[in-house]
């Protein structure tokens, strides 16, 4: 199966057209940005105030749940009041559980998100052994619920997406192909073999997850089954990581997951969806597309055969070598260097550095570059008795560090250690970027591709001028990427008009608590809709169970229940005392601080 025409150079994937209101999403159409409102849905007034807000800043299309019929039903309202003011942005109903919201919402709204883990079926947890006639069984019964739906968006020229979370997926696909980017896939597949016996064909996919790696070999291996069903099946792909979080953490996660697959040609319409006011989505959204305006380009002369799964993680097998004192490679955890310069500008304050402390300086004499076009030299490397620490030569043609990057692991004897640069303009020279979100974003689009594809043993980082922020983009980006965990991690979704507590505020109480549980990943959802699979390589979870209340999980499993707002912060503390994971805070380190 092929997801792209070739990992080392592709195109954007030629999609057909499918209209959102106004707005056309895929064919020759330009990258769609979308967002999401937070605020109550029967609140017409500040629907209408907050969509026009995401308008005024670039968002073409907009999100409103619709947890209820009562809630689709308002929809009528504040479709009218935006129209009335002029504003002709396409509105989309987010539905969970209900098809009777859903059927209210496409009276009203240009395009309904349903969700097939929840559509038609109530997650129970069970574990049933299916034979092939009640699977069939349970495909005739979503036949029948998904059916009405299908009609009336017909009739009215209403698109659909059809949107799997992976950590909703339904009882019958976790049985039948477990908790899996296959599950995600076939999941959404059967909703759209409805849709298509139906002769309908208005509808977009997308395949998210609050894990990167989850979410790339997902939406690949979507879009490798789609073309193996037909050139018929060229739908548009909306793309998301879920639950990215907040502040730069949350903008790393979702340049990697977003990022990575713009770059493969993969994607017609996109949100970033942040623990913040939405309006802070769409600049980052704008800024992901501006960087892919042509994805991967200048492909090797020769092209390689790859030897990694790309539907599947796995880090290449290496053999350790030590580079500036330090181990890389093999079991290693992937280590943050710093070149010569960087390092003598913070060697003042190394011991006040904590977690953001580099693994060590890089010299030349460290590795060796090689251009991976260069086989003659590639072959001397490969012949070495020993491993060697390997990165792509400064200067070469092949420019784009994913393309670059690619064809060196797929010509590189497996045994050597790849050093990853963010930059090929000139290791170990500093090439200051000019804006800060820029490079963070580019950095982590490219770098976390390639590590998310198991490509890289080390990295270094020299396309800022500022050796503190740079160590803070490595390290984080590590941790985004699932590659190496150095501080608490956060799953933490985004706002919307089902959420319980205030999600900023309450991310903000959590982090100060237990911020320094190196290790530890917590989830904190509003509501949850989008599954407890989605916190499923969670430690624990906070979880908004009622107004005002929270119910905590330990893994996906719900322990205690209508907890007081004002008293969840603390038990939740008393919940990771109890099972052995938590550790008391350090005490400030006197003098400066990590960068």
């Amino acid at each position: 199966m092929k997801y792209a025409e070739s990992p080392f150079h592709s195109a954007r994937r030629v999609t057909r057209e499918v209209a959102i209101g106004g707005i056309g999403v895929g064919g020759d159409h330009p990258i769609r940005v979308q967002s999401m409102i937070t605020c109550d849905t029967m609140d017409t007034a500040a629907s209408i105030a907050q969509t026009l807000e995401l308008v005024a800043v670039g968002c073409e299309i907009v999100r409103i749940t619709a947890p209820t019929v009562k809630d689709a039903a308002n929809l009528q309202q504040i479709v009218a009041g935006l129209r009335a003011v002029g504003c002709s942005v396409p509105i989309v109903a987010d539905i969970h559980f209900k098809p009777e919201a859903a059927l209210e919402a496409a009276r009203w709204v240009e395009k309904v998100r349903i969700n097939p883990g929840n559509y038609a079926d109530s997650k129970k947890f069970k574990i049933i052994e299916y034979t092939d006639a009640q699977y069939a069984a349970e495909l005739e019964r979503i036949r029948e619920r998904f059916t009405p739906l299908v009609s009336l968006c017909q009739s009215r020229g209403v698109a659909i997406r059809i949107g799997t979370n992976h950590g909703s997926l339904s009882d019958r696909i976790m049985n039948r192909y477990g908790d899996t980017p296959l599950g995600m896939v076939e999941s959404a597949l059967e909703f759209a073999r409805i849709a298509r016996d139906l002769h309908y064909h208005d509808f977009v996919f997308s395949m998210k997850s609050s894990n990167p790696k989850v979410m790339i070999a997902a939406y690949r291996l979507l879009v490798a089954r789609l073309a193996e069903e037909g050139p018929d099946w060229n739908y548009p792909i909306h793309l998301g990581v879920t639950e990215a979080g907040d502040g730069e953490d949350g903008r790393i996660k979702s340049a990697i997951g977003i990022g990575s697959l713009l770059d493969d040609g993969i994607g017609d319409t996109i949100r970033v969806s942040l623990t913040e006011d939405s309006v802070h989505e769409i600049p980052v959204a704008q800024k992901l597309v501006a960087h892919i305006r042509s994805p991967l380009t200048l492909t090797p002369k020769a092209e390689p055969i790859p030897k990694l799964d790309p539907f599947q993680y796995a880090r290449r097998l290496t053999v350790p070598v030590t580079a500036g004192s330090t181990a890389v490679g093999g079991s290693e955890v992937v280590k943050v260097f710093i070149r010569p310069d960087d390092y003598d500008r913070i060697a003042h304050k190394l011991d006040r550095m904590g977690d953001y402390r580099p693994d060590g300086k890089l010299t030349p004499e460290d590795f060796v570059a090689v251009d991976p076009e260069d086989d003659l030299a590639l072959a001397t490397i490969n012949a070495s008795p020993l491993p060697l620490l390997v990165t792509v030569k400064a200067g070469g043609r092949l420019t784009h560090p994913v393309v670059a990057f690619r064809t060196l692991a797929a010509k590189l004897d497996e045994r050597h250690p790849i050093l990853l640069f963010d930059s090929l303009a000139s290791p170990l020279e500093a090439v200051a970027s000019s804006d800060f979100t820029d490079y963070l974003l580019q950095t982590s689009a490219h770098l976390g591709s390639l590590l998310c594809d198991g490509i890289g043993d080390a990295i270094c980082l020299v396309g800022w001028d500022g050796p503190g922020q740079l160590l803070r983009v490595g390290f984080n980006l590590l941790q985004a990427a699932g590659t190496r965990t150095f501080k608490t991690d956060y799953v933490a979704c985004p706002s919307c008009g089902r959420t319980l507590f205030n999600l900023q505020t309450t991310t903000a109480k959590i982090k100060a608590a237990t911020a320094h549980l190196k290790g530890v990943k917590i989830a904190i959802m509003g509501c949850i809709v989008n599954g407890p699979g989605e916190m499923a390589d969670a430690d624990f979870g906070y979880v908004g169970g009622a107004p005002g209340k929270v119910n905590l999980y330990v893994g996906r499993t719900p322990v205690k229940f209508n907890i007081p707002e004002a008293e969840a912060v603390n038990l939740l503390q008393d919940l990771i005392r109890e099972h052995g994971k938590w550790v008391d805070a350090p005490a400030p380190a006197l003098g400066e601080g990590a960068p």
